[in-house]
């Protein structure tokens, strides 16, 4: 969700206000894929990386975080949407991780959409946080270091017992993974707009949608093979 502080600056505005604006269009994207039926919606709201930006924009961002928190649920509650939270939360106050296990447990009934809320993480972390619970797991002599396989690592990444994404979506012209989601996106497609993330509308959503749409995941496989199975 790229742009926030370029969309501030061109209306020349404090950063704070880019985010204040950015969390709006999180609202109308979680509502519009909740409608779409979608399944699965993740948004990389804060990286491992992020803790370098300067102190009072992270200290705003926190403020955000937590004002979310307990201002939402109630509304994903109601909308039968569960909430989940990936990444090294123990960087966070106690208050953001207080609210982020009670807003995880006031949802986890819940049976529509899964929101997931990728805060403080990192794919470079995910990848190494599945490979040391395996590590564990030889050390007790639980698993053969030989019977690890993709299969078993993709169990204990973030978000292992759901689908893969289909389609990662990154505003503000930016076209770069950017330590998100490594292992789980192999075969994701991408779409990249110009519009800031303030700017990206339930329109601009759908848009993304129908060029999803029109491609063809082969997964490996030739366009007669796919003929074929049809």
């Amino acid at each position: 969700m790229d742009g926030n502080n370029r969309w501030a600056k061109k209306r020349l505005l404090g950063g704070i206000a880019g985010h204040k604006a950015g969390a709006r269009a999180v609202r109308t994207t979680v509502e519009t894929c909740a409608r779409a039926g979608v399944e699965v919606l993740t948004l990389y709201a804060f990286s491992s990386e992020n803790w370098r930006r300067p102190k009072d924009e992270v200290s705003a961002l926190m403020d955000l975080f937590l004002l979310a928190l307990n201002r939402e649920v109630k509304k994903l509650v109601s909308n039968n949407v569960r909430l989940r939270v990936i990444g090294d939360i123990t960087a966070f106050s106690p208050s953001i991780q207080r609210a982020v296990a009670k807003a995880e447990f006031d949802t986890a009934q819940n049976t529509g959409m899964t929101l997931a809320i990728a805060a403080n993480y990192g794919g470079h972390w995910d990848i190494t946080q599945a490979v040391i619970k395996l590590a564990q797991r030889v050390k007790v002599g639980e698993l053969e270091p030989a019977a690890i396989t993709e299969a078993l690592i993709g169990e204990q990444v973030m978000l292992g017992d759901l689908p893969p994404p289909d389609l990662c979506i990154r505003t503000a012209g930016e076209q770069r993974i950017s330590n998100f989601l490594l292992w789980q996106m192999a075969y994701t497609e991408f779409y990249f707009t110009d519009e800031y993330w303030p700017d990206f509308s339930s329109e601009s959503l759908l848009k993304a949608f129908d060029s999803f749409l029109g491609r063809t995941r082969r997964f490996g496989r030739t366009d007669e093979q796919l003929e074929q199975e049809k």
